[in-house]
């Protein structure tokens, strides 16, 4: 996961070729909104030529006027179906009317990314984004954040393409999560889906555990998704023990719930690392504290100062 949280986006670079299949092929998946400029064009229809009609905007009401079509109501269709329903309209005058639909100017329009981003902020896109190009505005994922985003959109917009989508208890917004590595690796390209405007993309930190005390690097460290590290793997990950560390005297810190005090369970490194232990796996949230056989005041600031610190103290990313 440090490979991923950390280089995420170049990814979403990268992601053009990998995901090229989810952009809107000549936008035709694109929802149009008002502002969007657009031009029509009916063959053998000298009315609706695109050269006599010019780019046509649509309305702050989201509607447009064509002769013959009358008013329609383009936002919120895809420009495939805005098509669709011209045709409709022009069914009763003509025998199987060919109708053509571009997008000749996209509007800007606001885009929310909160969370374990580098610059979080509204993001104003012009024309059809994915998700991962949405992210790398945003900078891209911090070392922190989880492989799980979500992202909720507004139900008049339309529904939100994700299979675990669902509507809130307002019946406001859709919400639903995604799995970014799985998109990176190709395995569901298809999540990279088109942002639209409004949406608010969140992604949350990641469980993390923690190693402080007599190690050459102490930090924490990110869980991947049900990702589990043992005690062994944890001293690995801070770059192995001090020649000081009192490995008989280790203790993990554990949490049972948010708020609730800490309580120590002693755990043997040095019966683990030869082989006289089975090693322990760590829980979100731990903080595993390796004590040094110096002065006992000098292992107990330590232990203080990792209880102090708790979950804020630095990440270290290099994982």
């Amino acid at each position: 996961m440090r490979i991923l949280t950390c280089l995420l986006l170049p990814l979403a670079l990268a992601c053009s070729g990998l995901c090229a299949d989810q952009l809107p092929a000549s936008s035709r998946s694109y929802v149009l909104g008002p502002d969007d400029g657009i031009a029509v064009n009916v063959v053998d229809l000298a009315e609706l030529e695109s050269k006599s009609l010019g780019v046509i905007r649509i309305d702050h009401q989201g509607n447009i006027r064509l002769p013959l079509a009358g008013r329609i109501a383009a936002a919120g269709l895809t420009v495939e179906n805005l098509e669709k329903e011209i045709v409709n309209r022009l069914s009763g005058i003509m025998n199987n009317p060919e109708v053509s639909v571009s997008v000749a100017e996209y509007r800007s329009h606001p885009v929310s990314v909160l969370g374990a981003v580098r610059n979080p902020g509204v993001y104003q896109v012009t024309g059809p984004k994915t998700l991962f190009e949405v992210l790398s505005l945003a900078g891209g994922l911090n070392p922190d954040a989880s492989n799980r985003v979500k992202i909720m959109r507004a139900t008049s917009a339309g529904p939100l393409p994700l299979a675990n989508a669902s509507p809130d208890k307002t019946g406001e917004f859709y919400t639903a999560e995604l799995n970014v590595k799985s998109v990176m690796e190709a395995k569901n390209p298809e999540e990279n889906i088109n942002v639209l405007s409004s949406d608010v993309i969140t992604v949350p930190k990641a469980d993390m555990v923690y190693v402080v005390g007599a190690v050459h690097k102490s930090g924490g460290f990110p869980l991947s998704e049900k990702e589990q590290i043992s005690v062994l793997q944890a001293v690995s990950l801070a770059e192995g023990l001090d020649n000081v560390a009192k490995t008989s005297g280790a203790r993990i810190l554990r949490q049972s719930s948010a708020g609730a005090q800490r309580t120590e369970l002693a755990v043997n490194v040095q019966k683990i690392l030869d082989g006289r232990a089975q090693d322990v796996p760590l829980q979100a949230n731990d903080i595993l504290f390796i004590p040094n056989s110096l002065a006992k005041s000098t292992s107990m600031r330590l232990l203080n100062a990792a209880l102090q610190a708790g979950t804020g103290m630095a990440l270290y990313s290099g994982r």
